[in-house]
C-alpha cells in the first residue's frame, strides 16, 4: 500500500511539472492504431479536438508477430505522433486478454493450444480465453510486455505517462477457471499470503467482502473461507488474475518505474459472475487485488451504463484514486467530465472511441475540457506560490444532473447552495420538447469566503443562509420574477424572521489567464442572473462564472 501512495504522489508531481495535472484524454478506438496511416491520421486530429492525453492500444499480435522477433512500428509511430503534437499517451497492453478475450494474442500463441492451454468451464468446454494458471501463458505475456516497457523507457520516457496492463481482464461464461491447472490451484485453498494479507487488513476491507468472510487460515478451502456460490469462485479467481498482473509489472519494473493500471468491465444489469467478466478489478473485490497485485497504482471503471455517478463513487476511495480510462463517449461526457474532477479529484477521464464521435459528442468534450484546462491555471500557479494555497486545500464540489435526478443542495459552512438542472427553470421551452434531458453538469470551486467559481453547462445555482432556506416560502415564479400565471396567494407568514439572508453581489462571465488570474468578460445581472436570485449556465453554452456573495439583514 505504501508502494501504491507513493507512486500516486509520483504520478501527480509529474503532472504538475508538465503543467498537467488533469489527465483530459480519450480513448482511440481498438482498430484506430492498427497501421502506420491510422496513427498519423489519428493523432493531429485528437489534438484538434483539445485532448491532452491520448489512450492508444499496443497490441501483441503486432509487436511479436513470430514469438521472439518485436516489431516496435507502430508503438514508435505513436510516441512519434505524440512528441510531435505536443500530447501524452498512456498504452494499453492489448496481450493475453482484452475484454476477457484472448483475441489479441499472437497466432502462434492461438494456434499453440498445448503449449498455451485455455480456460475451461465447469462442463470442460474450452474458451477464447488463455489460462491465468498456465507458466507458458505468463511467460510470453510477461516477455513480450516487458518489451513493450524497455522500448517504452528507451523512445518515449518523455510522451508516455501510464500504462495500462491488459485491458478488462475477467472470466465470461463462468465465474473462475475449471481447466486442470485453475483445478489444481482451487483444491490447495486459500493461499497463506491471501489469508495473512486479509488478517492485517482486516478493519478495512470492502463491506462485501468482509460480510463474507468466515475464517482466515491459510490453507482452508475457499468455501470454508468465502461460502459455497459462485460469488466465491470469484474471489478465488480474482486473486489469481491479480498475482498473474503482479508478475507483469514486475517483468516491467525492470525496464521502467512507469505507473501502471487495470481497468474493469462493469458488473452492471443485475448479472452474476461469468454474466459480466468475472473476477476483473471490480470494485467489490479491490482487496483481492491489491493483496495479489500491489505495484498497481490504481484500479479503474470503464462506465456505460447509467449511474455515472454511483460507479464514480465505488472506485473514488481512499486507497484508489478516480480515474475513469473508458466512459460511453456521447453528448453528456462533458459535463460528465467536469463532475468527476469537480467532485471526486479524479485523475483523469476518457471517451472511449473518440476517434469515432460525432459532431455534437465532440464539441461537449472540447467545450468542458477548455473549461477545465482553465481551471487547472489556478491549480499550477497556486502550487508554485508560497503565499496562496492550493485549490485542492479549498472545496470543491461535482454537479451532475439529468431528467430524474435533477437538484443537488451543498452545505458549505453557514450557506445552502440549491444547484439544478437548468431545465427545471419555469421558462424554458426545450425542458417540455427534450426528452430525455441532457446532463447538465459543472465544476463549483470554492476560491475564498463568499468567493466562488462555476465552469460548466445547463445548471442554475442558488446561494441561501441555512437559516434563510429554513424559513423560505417556496413559491414559483416566472422569467420575469414575478408569481407565476396561475400561482395562488399564499397565506404570509406572522413568524418574525431571524437571522441574515445571502445576496449576489456578482456575478461575471469570466476566463482565466495563463498566469491564473480571472479575465472579465461580462457582467450577468438583471435578467441574467433573474434580478440576483441565482447564477445559471443554459444548456449548450459552456462558462465559467465568478460567483460573489454578500450577507444582509
Amino acid at each position: 500500500m505504501k508502494k501504491t501512495l507513493l507512486t500516486l504522489l509520483l504520478i501527480s508531481a509529474c503532472f504538475v511539472a508538465q503543467a498537467q495535472q488533469l489527465l483530459l484524454g480519450g480513448e482511440l478506438s481498438n482498430s484506430a492504431a492498427t497501421s502506420v496511416a491510422d496513427i498519423d491520421s489519428v493523432m493531429p486530429r485528437m489534438k484538434a479536438l483539445g485532448l491532452n492525453t491520448v489512450l492508444v492500444p499496443a497490441y501483441w499480435e503486432f509487436l511479436e508477430p513470430q514469438e521472439g522477433q518485436y516489431d516496435f512500428t507502430l508503438v514508435d509511430r505513436v510516441m512519434e505522433q505524440a512528441r510531435s503534437q505536443q500530447l501524452k499517451v498512456v498504452f494499453l497492453w492489448f496481450g493475453a486478454w482484452k475484454n476477457s478475450m484472448s483475441c489479441y494474442a499472437p497466432l502462434w500463441f492461438k494456434q499453440d493450444v498445448r503449449r498455451f492451454p485455455r480456460a475451461r468451464t465447469a462442463t470442460g468446454k474450452p474458451l477464447e480465453i488463455a489460462s491465468a494458471f498456465s507458466p507458458e501463458v505468463l511467460e510470453a505475456d510477461s516477455r513480450a510486455f516487458a518489451a513493450l516497457m524497455q522500448r517504452i523507457s528507451e523512445r518515449g520516457s518523455d510522451v508516455v505517462t501510464m500504462v495500462q496492463v491488459e485491458n478488462e481482464i475477467g472470466m465470461l461464461e463462468s465465474a473462475r477457471d475449471h481447466s486442470p491447472l485453475a483445478e489444481a490451484a482451487y483444491r490447495q485453498g486459500v493461499p497463506h499470503a491471501l489469508a495473512n494479507w486479509l488478517k492485517s487488513h482486516r478493519q478495512e476491507l470492502h463491506p462485501w467482502l468482509k460480510a463474507r468472510l468466515k475464517t482466515l487460515r491459510g490453507g482452508t478451502s475457499w468455501t470454508e473461507a468465502f461460502g459455497d456460490d459462485v460469488y466465491t469462485d470469484e474471489i478465488f479467481m480474482a486473486y489469481y488474475y491479480a498475482c498473474y498482473v503482479e508478475q507483469l509489472c514486475q517483468a516491467a519494473s525492470h525496464y521502467s518505474d512507469l505507473p501502471l493500471y487495470v481497468n474493469a468491465a462493469m458488473n452492471s444489469r443485475g448479472r452474476q459472475p461469468g454474466q459480466y467478466p468475472s473476477a476483473g478489478p471490480l470494485a467489490h473485490l479491490i482487496d483481492l487485488w491489491h493483496a495479489g497485485a500491489p505495484s498497481l497504482l490504481l484500479l479503474a471503471p470503464d462506465i456505460y451504463d447509467s449511474g455515472f455517478k454511483d460507479w464514480c463513487a465505488q472506485y473514488a476511495l481512499s486507497n484508489n484514486r478516480l480515474f475513469i480510462p473508458e466512459s460511453r463517449c456521447c453528448e453528456n461526457s462533458g459535463v460528465r467530465a467536469l463532475y468527476a474532477f469537480g467532485e471526486h479529484n479524479a485523475l483523469g477521464f476518457s471517451p472511449f472511441a473518440i476517434d469515432e464521435a460525432t459532431p455534437q459528442e465532440a464539441e461537449s468534450i472540447t467545450r468542458a475540457y477548455s473549461l477545465l484546462k482553465q481551471t487547472e491555471r489556478l491549480e499550477i500557479v497556486n502550487q508554485k506560490s508560497a503565499n496562496r494555497k492550493s485549490i485542492n486545500s479549498k472545496s470543491s464540489w461535482g454537479l451532475l444532473f439529468d431528467q430524474q435526478d435533477c437538484e443537488r443542495v451543498i452545505t458549505d459552512g453557514d450557506l445552502a447552495i440549491v444547484a439544478r438542472h437548468y431545465f427545471t427553470l419555469p421558462w424554458d421551452p426545450r425542458a417540455a420538447t427534450l426528452n430525455p434531458w441532457p446532463e447538465g453538469g459543472a465544476l463549483l470551486l470554492k476560491l475564498g469566503s463568499d468567493d466562488y467559481l462555476l465552469a460548466g453547462s445547463g445548471v442554475v445555482v442558488e446561494f441561501k443562509t441555512l437559516s434563510e432556506r429554513t424559513q423560505e416560502q417556496h413559491v414559483t415564479l416566472g422569467e420575469d420574477g414575478f408569481a407565476a400565471l396561475g400561482t395562488k396567494p399564499s397565506s404570509p407568514s406572522r413568524q418574525s424572521f431571524s437571522g441574515s439572508r445571502c445576496g449576489l453581489g456578482s456575478v461575471d462571465e469570466v476566463c482565466i489567464n495563463p498566469d491564473g488570474s480571472l479575465k472579465y468578460l461580462r457582467r450577468n445581472n438583471g435578467d441574467q442572473d433573474h434580478q440576483g436570485r441565482h447564477a445559471r449556465i443554459a444548456v449548450g453554452e459552456w462558462k465559467i462564472l465568478h460567483i460573489r456573495l454578500y450577507r444582509y439583514y
